[in-house]
């Protein structure tokens, strides 16, 4: 079945597994572990963008500030900084949740974001 993220497929075998397995838990109604699954993926597309310039970074904060601090300013910088921030939230909220929130438009803007 085609995914919104076959073109991965050819670029990182890896990413594009962590993000079709998200499609599936979205589209099987598991919107929480789909958030998680986006947010695993958000993590591992900020080691690969960060590439050398990672040092000694180890949690998603610390990438994400690293990232932050080598961009140039540029809109479509901001907007994919933005967009990891959003999936780092959203992600972390719903696996330490206490409560079960079945909301699928998160978890769409979840997977639109990625």
């Amino acid at each position: 079945m085609a995914t919104n993220f076959d073109f991965l497929k050819k670029v990182d075998t890896n990413l594009f597994e962590i993000i079709s397995e998200a499609e599936k838990l979205y589209r099987d109604e598991y919107f929480e572990q789909c958030m998680g699954q986006t947010r695993r993926f958000g993590e591992n597309v900020c080691k690969k963008v960060l590439g050398a310039n990672r040092t000694v970074e180890k949690t998603f904060d610390d990438m994400l500030a690293t990232l932050k601090d080598c961009s140039t300013g540029e809109d479509v910088e901001k907007e994919f900084i933005d967009d990891l921030y959003f999936l780092k939230k959203h992600g972390n909220n719903a696996v330490h949740s206490s409560s079960v929130k079945k909301d699928g438009m998160e978890g769409l803007e979840c997977l639109q974001r990625a």
